[in-house]
């Protein structure tokens, strides 16, 4: 076999590609033409650069494929216009033949997951002089400790670290407070775990939470996962605003500069705040990631300054309002609960510290911007969880170490130690603050104060700067999670009226009408301007959607869902069930009404995409648990014995194209319905090679058909030589186990005084093969006959000419559709 001429083409590499080079073996171990030519070779293993011979496989077919696309795998195309992309199964079966039409292909640009590498390519001339424009193209991204852990750290280090915590602690004491920490960060790591596992479960882009499940486990979960989490974010960015607005109003208070009111300057400075943050996030991820930068540094920085404070001497200013450092006995008092006002319960101290801990998806929801998200959020996000826990306890149990509950604030209150008339620890250290404690009108104290932090602290300026770094860039971490999850949603329209949210800008594609969305919610519950009023909604929706999180990566995979593979070793789904019970519950105990309202919409959200059934088909952990109690069952019924009181009738019924005996068809599912089997079978005549394709054309539009009528019925169909042998074939192999059919309907044949002797036969044939296989048989016999086959071409041809050739049975040239054979079975 002569080799096939190939002219000379420029190199281009083809690595990452698969080959087909053993299609045509040599003899003898002689040299042929697509034996790798002395030098480099073009081969996955090593990525070298084509030869001019070595690019042309297979008699001009493009066997040197790129990998499939991601998007959807079996649309991969090879590259180039003019050949096909790759030989069929019948040329594969067949001897091929050069074609001088086809033996000039071009070795393509090296690719990846479909997507072409950042490069200049061959036949690109005009890139040739601009070798950094691509680079200068690429869109920001981040590593783990940038994009993930800094970004999580921050998002959990929040107002309630500030601003509440050294308050839960003196409401639920050291022991409970480290409880209501433990708790918080169980939820919360399990479901950091299941996150890494999805993150690891296949290609991560843009989307965050939202994609991650949806991709994973379906829309269904997704989309309420999706919805619930974006305005969870949303709602976020005004309660870490008002914690800031907050802070900004105690230090207006302390030099009598309020603007309107305490109420009215926590809006006021809470909108403007807002609106700055916005500006930030539209100037791009690169301002928000070096403003996030800087707000880390704070926040470290206010945090050695606080522990710094604590071990220096008290000042008579500081024990005024409570503070005396490390005293065992202040520990003692402080390890025990003291519940006070509304809120003094543990599950009340919950709801409002469980916020705090919600940051941990703060790096998954930007997982666009990464630069590898199956290895920065699992190792980013377990890494933050730590840490931000590290903190938390040495925090609430150092504070509560130092201060006590109760102090006025006044110097005058020192006393002479041992003074009589005197109550309370702070008696021992020479102040009297019995007269506001038994009133419970002190001003300072643990329970009073919520900016004790920067009391105890060594430099208070420092400790106001970390509150101001912990709440802006928590709140911006949430103004930039919220649209980008809502805008992959959006982009998937699986609920109505969002798309316009969808569009994005920039090469980043920034969500800016996701933003602006953001921001009028965000505004929106600003003007609450009560902190404590806003956390509790937040913790029920997190608390949803980590429950929804965690029962889907679980239901993937005692489903073993096809499409569920992470390769995130530390992944446990009886871990991940844990989880989910434990935020249900939690979420009851907290606000059952509120529960109850969460669920309500998830059920909603959830049941309008399985009653839409969006055109999306991702691989849903719904279709494997469909598909493992289908089987389950099925195999279930093998054990069962057969009795007359369930006794169904099972339907095989030669209906040929279905839509072609509609009679046929609507009389056997007057009493199949939803009660027993149905098959519609189909027999295609003719060679195999011709036939098949015609099978695969029509069987999804026959079970469509099937479908629309409302008829719960299957569609099957089989090649053969002839009517008969086709009919056994679906006698014997059609249906599962004890799914099998135990009637044979078909139509009365009404041709047969003009019909061939052969086809007489093989009618009467089928009715004695359908007793010996144990079949009972029914025969449909209408007036006007049952194939209405002529009537839908002719409504479909007008031309159509009613010619039929009774000696083998076929239709017209104007119904090839019609030559199954079936058509004698029942005029």
């Amino acid at each position: 076999m002569a080799e096939l001429p190939t002219p000379d083409l420029p190199p281009a590499r083809c690595s990452g590609r698969f080959t087909i080079s053993t299609l045509l073996a040599m003899e003898e171990g002689a040299r042929g033409p697509f034996a790798p030519a002395e030098g480099p070779g073009c081969d996955s293993a090593q990525p070298s650069l084509c030869g001019s011979t070595l690019c042309t496989r297979t008699f001009g077919y493009n066997t040197v494929d790129v990998v499939p696309a991601y998007e959807h795998y079996a649309n991969s195309k090879g590259v180039g216009d003019p050949r096909k992309g790759r030989p069929t199964l019948a040329d594969l079966h067949s001897i091929l033949k050069p074609d001088p039409g086809r033996l000039h292909p071009v070795c393509d640009p090296q690719w990846s997951n479909g997507l072409p590498e950042a490069g200049p390519e061959p036949g690109l001339e005009e890139a040739e002089g601009e070798p950094d424009r691509a680079s200068e193209q690429e869109p920001v991204r981040f590593g783990w400790v940038k994009g993930v852990m800094i970004r999580c750290m921050l998002n959990i280090w929040g107002v309630i670290l500030y601003l509440r915590l050294p308050w839960i602690t003196a409401q639920a004491g050291i022991a409970l407070t480290w409880l209501i920490i433990l708790m918080s960060v169980t939820v919360t790591t399990i479901t950091g775990l299941s996150i890494s596992a999805i993150s690891t479960n296949g290609k991560v882009k843009s989307g965050g939470t939202y994609f991650l499940i949806s991709r994973s486990l379906g829309p269904e979960l997704g989309g309420s996962i999706g919805l619930i989490f974006a305005f969870a974010n949303a709602v976020a960015v005004a309660m870490h605003t008002v914690g800031f607005a907050e802070t900004v109003r105690d230090l207006l208070q302390e030099y009598n500069s309020l603007i309107v009111d305490p109420t009215n300057d926590i809006r006021i400075i809470g909108v403007i705040t807002v609106t700055v943050l916005l500006g930030i996030s539209l100037a791009g991820m690169e301002w928000e990631a070096k403003a996030q930068i800087l707000f880390f540094l704070v926040i470290l920085v206010s945090f050695i300054n606080y522990l710094v404070g604590t071990v220096i001497p008290a000042t008579a200013e500081k024990q005024s309002k409570g503070f005396f450092s490390y005293r065992a006995d202040i520990f003692a008092q402080n390890f025990v609960p003291n519940w006070r006002g509304p809120d003094g319960s543990f599950f009340g101290l919950f709801s409002i510290f469980f916020p705090s801990a919600t940051g941990i998806l703060a790096g998954a929801n930007i997982s666009g911007d990464l630069k590898d998200p199956a290895v920065a959020i699992p190792k980013g996000t377990l890494m933050a969880i730590f840490w931000t826990t590290v903190s938390y306890l040495v925090l609430s149990a150092t504070i509560g170490a130092c201060v006590v509950r109760d102090a006025s604030g006044s110097l005058n209150d020192s006393v002479a130690v041992g003074s009589l008339g005197c109550e309370g620890l702070a008696c021992g250290y020479g102040w009297n603050f019995t007269a506001c404690a038994q009133r419970q009108s002190c001003r300072y104290g643990l329970s009073n104060y919520y900016q004790s932090m920067s009391m105890v602290s060594g430099f208070g300026p420092l400790i106001t700067a970390g509150i101001f770094g912990a709440t802006l860039s928590s709140a911006l971490a949430c103004l930039v999670s919220a649209p980008k999850v809502f805008q992959c949603l959006c982009k998937d329209q699986l609920y109505p009226l969002i798309g316009f949210f969808g569009k994005g800008y920039g090469r980043n594609s920034e969500p800016l009408r996701g933003y602006m969305l953001t921001y009028v919610i965000a505004i929106g519950f600003i003007l609450i301007a009560e902190l404590n009023a806003i956390a509790p909604i937040i913790s029920n929706f997190f608390l949803c959607s980590y429950a929804l999180i965690n029962f889907s990566c679980f239901h993937a995979s005692i489903t073993n869902s096809p499409g569920w593979r992470p390769s995130f070793r530390y992944y446990s789904k009886w871990a991940a069930l844990f989880g989910a019970a434990v935020s249900v519950v939690i979420m009851f105990l907290l606000t059952w009404w509120a529960a109850l309202i969460a669920f309500g919409i998830v059920v909603f959200l959830l049941g309008y995409v399985l009653y839409k059934k969006p055109d999306v088909n991702w691989g849903s952990s719904m279709q494997a648990s469909s598909y493992n109690m289908a089987l389950n069952y099925s195999v279930g019924l093998s054990e069962v014995d057969e009795h007359i009181k369930n006794y169904r009738p099972q339907c095989l019924v030669l209906t040929g194209p279905p839509n072609f005996r509609p009679a046929l068809v609507d009389f056997v599912g007057t009493f199949t319905k939803n009660l027993s089997l149905m098959l519609c079978g189909n027999v295609l005549i003719g060679p195999r090679k011709q036939k098949m394709p015609e099978s695969r054309l029509t069987a999804d539009g026959h079970a469509k058909w099937l479908m629309k009528r409302k008829i719960k019925a299957f569609y099957t169909d089989v090649v053969a030589e002839d009517l008969r042998s086709g009919v056994q074939m679906l006698l014997q192999a059609a249906g599962l186990g004890k799914m099998r059919p135990n009637i044979l309907v078909l139509g009365y044949k009404r041709d047969w005084r003009t019909a061939s002797p052969q086809s007489l036969e093989d009618y009467v044939g089928i009715l004695h093969d359908a007793f010996d296989f144990k079949y009972g048989v029914c025969l449909m016999r209408m007036k006007e006959g049952l194939n209405v086959s002529r009537v839908l071409q002719a409504h479909v041809n007008p031309t159509f000419e009613a010619a039929e050739h009774p000696e083998n049975g076929t239709a017209s040239r104007a119904a090839p559709s019609t030559s199954s054979g079936l058509h004698r079975l029942g005029r």
